[in-house]
């Protein structure tokens, strides 16, 4: 099967047989593509939506044959080699499944990609915990993430409460912030700060948020089918109790 999608892909990509517009995409007009997959696989994840799923992830598997291909044309590495990497690290990363370290090992995971890290130069003598933490991750994910490795430092709140705080004092230096400069920065400080609470609650901010942009959209369609075609010459007060009924009635 995957064959027949490894075939498709080279022929799209021919430079004389195939599609105008997969033979001029690069890796990095092709990143945003894989970006928007993987959110729609997890779109239909969190929608129970198993069909929807089977096609998503089929999107995706399609975005790894695409780049897998294009590295293939510039003689750096093929599919087989990308199937083969993750099937070592798989390994590599499991010990007591794979290997013969007692029952246990999966808590040596971090430490083993630690290790991984040093063996690629990662890890140099100037490096850090945070490195290694992917610049191209959302930015919602990728705070949750460094401040998980710094965590794993002991840099940390002990508890929900400091993290709790912090927000009251970034709150206050958005209030105090006088340039669009300056305002954009303690803005960048304060949404850290909340997912920083949120990792100390438990809560993933990543699926908190998305959880709050369909409620919003959801309520926002029901003010819009109660009023009908008078809902954008509403005033904002009228839009504002049509948004309370809305609440009120579960939506």
């Amino acid at each position: 099967m995957i064959a027949r999608l490894v075939a498709i892909m080279a022929r799209l990509r021919d430079p004389e047989r195939g599609c105008e517009w997969d033979t001029v995409q690069t890796f990095e007009t092709i990143a945003p593509y894989t970006i928007e997959e993987a959110y729609e696989v997890a779109d239909a994840i969190q929608r129970g939506d198993m069909a929807d799923l089977k096609d998503e992830l089929g999107d995706l598997l399609l975005q790894v044959v695409f780049h897998a291909r294009m590295a293939e044309e510039a003689g750096l590495f093929a599919l087989p080699d990308v199937v083969a990497s993750i099937s070592d690290k798989m390994e590599r990363r499991h010990p007591h499944i794979f290997g013969d370290l007692p029952e246990g090992g999966h808590y040596l995971w971090e430490q083993i990609k630690a290790e991984e890290r040093a063996a690629k130069g990662n890890a140099a003598d100037d490096a850090g915990a945070l490195d290694g933490v992917a610049l191209g991750l959302p930015a919602l994910l990728r705070a949750e993430k460094l401040q998980k490795r710094a965590a794993r430092t002991g840099f940390d709140w002990p508890d929900p409460s400091g993290a709790r705080a912090k927000i009251d004092e970034e709150l206050a230096e958005v209030e105090a912030a006088t340039t669009p400069a300056e305002i954009e920065e303690e803005i960048g400080d304060l949404l850290f700060a909340v997912v920083n609470w949120a990792r100390k609650l438990g809560v993933d901010p990543e699926a908190a948020l998305r959880g709050a942009n369909g409620k919003f959209e959801r309520r926002f369609k029901a003010m819009e089918a109660d009023a009908g075609d008078a809902f954008e010459g509403l005033d904002l007060d009228d839009k504002e109790a049509l948004w309370q009924k809305v609440k009120r009635s579960g939506s």
